[in-house]
């Protein structure tokens, strides 16, 4: 894999607007889901999910209109799919709901959309039936019960030497010092990574998703573009390197695998991205967002500390409540129905997962969190059908093994100000959480 493979970026290029920049213009002061009509509900808009603000709107979708149309220049035709039973509908028919054309809303099939890189890079997610499978299975191993065995001395060990460092009794960010350490170091470790050069993943993961904005953590297409040929050449070394000396590391396995080994560089780039922002954005925000949520419902956070052994009942409420990735996206192959919708062949459908997980229909007092929940593993964080999400196990580890840790040696985690929210509507996270300990 090497940084030449690409070529240079076309002016057009760095112009194109992104459905989802075309949303985020009409600005912060969205109107509230009650005062609009139904037809003109659109979920997509960041600034619902940088406000917190997106409740009412799929409440409202739920109730009235669960496959529910919108059309944008940049986009064409879309769906949002909202009820849980329709999503798990549609994720178990890769047959007529394709992954291939891409996970987040795209450009319509009938116009050339402008790219980062003249070649696509795509991965093992935007891909369906046997070659999807093949190509997880080769780094399926990463995040199998025997290596999360080895995995859980260090990850306990790390968390630990984490929580030590922690001021007491005073104000610090937890998202950076805790959710963004962790998970970097945890990256790290999965990739054989340059431990001192960790931070890096971190903000790859950042930029992948990222809506160009004014002092955003990109400002342009252009810089999001530039950057992201960085991380082709990081790995364009490390790739050579495990040609030669292979590991038991997630780049050893791309670069050995029968169903990897002869893909092309950007076909890598894809499937690193992948890795990268599954294992970075998911996890930092639901570790995120548990201290959140514990906090905004201090009843349950009473019942962890009177009953740690709670922990593990807990962590799929997190995942379900929290919902890190708020939709994936699949585009119908043919015309079909869905209830009671007419979907035309090459529409896209948005599944949104942060809606399935709200629905009263399967999640009684769906906005709650109940750390006892029954059905709380029924959630759709992580996705249904072929495409769940293989490092699931490895997000309930780390989110549990942080609150073992952290119930041995804290009294509380207070929340000092309300979070500041990432600008997505597909990455639902937090970029800040002002927060302050008191140890035993």
């Amino acid at each position: 894999m090497t940084a030449t493979a690409t070529e240079p970026l076309r002016p057009s290029e760095t112009e194109f607007r992104t459905p989802e920049q075309e949303q985020a213009e009409n600005g912060g002061d969205v109107a509230a889901a009650h005062d609009l009509a139904l037809e003109d509900i659109n979920p997509l808009n960041a600034h619902l999910f940088r406000e917190n603000r997106w409740q009412d709107y799929f409440e409202r979708l739920r109730n009235e209109d669960p496959v529910h149309f919108n059309e944008l220049e940049s986009s064409g035709r879309y769906w949002s799919v909202t009820k849980y039973e329709d999503i798990k509908t549609v994720s178990a028919d890769w047959e007529t709901f394709s992954s291939a054309q891409g996970i987040t809303l795209g450009f319509p099939a009938d116009r050339e959309a402008p790219t980062l890189f003249p070649a696509s890079s795509p991965s093992f997610i935007t891909q369906d039936g046997p070659g999807h499978g093949e190509q997880r299975k080769t780094v399926q191993p990463s995040v199998a019960p025997r290596h999360l065995a080895k995995l859980e001395p260090i990850i306990r060990e790390r968390t630990g030497q984490v929580l030590d460092g922690l001021p007491d009794g005073e104000a610090f960010d937890w998202v950076d010092t805790v959710s963004i350490e962790l998970t970097t170091m945890m990256l790290a470790t999965l990739f054989d990574f340059p431990f001192e050069d960790r931070r890096k993943l971190t903000r790859w993961s950042d930029i992948v998703f990222a809506i160009p904005e004014p002092g955003g953590i990109v400002e342009t297409q252009e810089q999001k573009r530039d950057e992201l040929m960085g991380c082709v050449e990081y790995f364009s070394v490390l790739w050579e390197q495990r040609k030669q000396q292979p590991g038991d590391d997630l780049v050893s396995m791309l670069v050995h695998g029968e169903a990897t080994k002869h893909l092309s560089a950007a076909n890598h780039l894809g499937n690193l991205l992948l890795l990268i922002v599954g294992g970075n954005d998911t996890t930092r925000n639901t570790m995120s967002g548990s201290v959140y949520a514990l906090d905004k419902f201090p009843e349950q956070y009473d019942k962890l500390v009177a009953d740690p052994r709670l922990v593990k009942k807990m962590a799929p409420e997190i995942i379900r409540w929290q919902t890190p990735l708020s939709y994936m996206r699949r585009t119908a192959n043919r015309d079909c129905e869905l209830a009671g919708k007419s979907i035309k062949k090459n529409d896209q459908l948005l599944l949104w997962y942060i809606s399935a997980n709200r629905d009263e229909d399967v999640f009684e007092n769906a906005h709650a969190l109940d750390i006892e929940r029954p059905n709380a593993g029924r959630h759709l964080s992580f996705g249904w059908g072929p495409h769940f999400c293989m490092g699931s196990r490895l997000a309930e580890l780390q989110l549990r093994v942080l609150w073992e840790e952290v119930l041995q040696r804290f009294d509380r985690i207070e929340v000092l100000d309300e979070p500041e929210r990432t600008f997505s509507s597909f990455v639902k996270g937090y970029t800040h959480l002002p927060v302050k300990i008191k140890r035993k």
